[in-house]
Parts: structure tokens; sequence; C-alpha cells
């Protein structure tokens, strides 16, 4: 069974950083692009970052350039997404998502598989 299991989420001040992580299993995921999407209440799920199975190709969302950064360790089937400068408006259920042997979009649609989500909280 194909899962992507997401971690790392929780309660941070404003100006803190927190680290990620998206453990795949059930398949190997070094040659799809993998990305991380959030979803805040009452709002629909948005891109965040992206990346291709090489780790050469990156693609961030406007308003997480400079602050977050998404890599992987495809031998440990293991993507991530480093999160520093957290604001309150980054508050939201971060999702992991894998792309099958496809290159990285911001397209939601694009990708197979998700995963539950992790819960970001940066409070004021």
């Amino acid at each position: 069974q194909v899962q992507l299991v997401e971690s790392g989420g929780g309660l941070v001040q404003a100006g803190g950083s927190l680290r990620l992580s998206c453990a795949a299993s059930g398949r190997s995921f070094s040659r799809d692009a993998m990305a991380w999407f959030r979803q805040a209440p009452g709002q629909e799920r948005e891109f965040v970052a992206a990346i291709s199975w090489s780790g050469i190709t990156t693609y961030y969302a406007d308003s997480m350039k400079g602050r977050f950064t998404i890599s992987r360790d495809n031998a440990k089937n293991t993507v991530y997404l480093q999160m520093n400068s957290l604001k309150p408006e980054d508050t939201a259920v971060y999702y992991c998502a894998a792309r099958i042997l496809g290159v990285p979009t911001m397209r939601r649609l694009d990708y197979d598989y998700w995963g539950q989500g992790t819960q970001v909280t940066v409070s004021s």
C-alpha cells in the first residue's frame, strides 16, 4: 500500500522555524516529483513548493520564497520542507504529494498521491 506520512508540524511562535518531513512507503518515489501544499481553514489547498526527482529543480510559491526550502533524500524515500521566519498566516495543514514519473508543477490536480497532512500553527 502506497503511503505518504507527514510529520514535524506543531505550534511555533512567529519568527520561528519548523522542519516538516514526508516519508513515503509502498513504492520508491526516487523518480517522482514531490511537492508540499497547504490548506488553511475555509480556504482552498494551495501550492507551497515542489522538487524534481533529482532535487535539481525546485519551485516555490511567491510568499514562501526565501523562507521555505524543499529538499529530498531519495535513499530514505523522504522529502523535507524547512520553514523559517514563520508568520501567523502560515498556519495551515501541510500536505505532501507525489507526481508519478512527472515533472514538478504547482497544480494540485497533477499529483497522484497525498498524505494525510500535518498541522502547523504559528502564534503571533
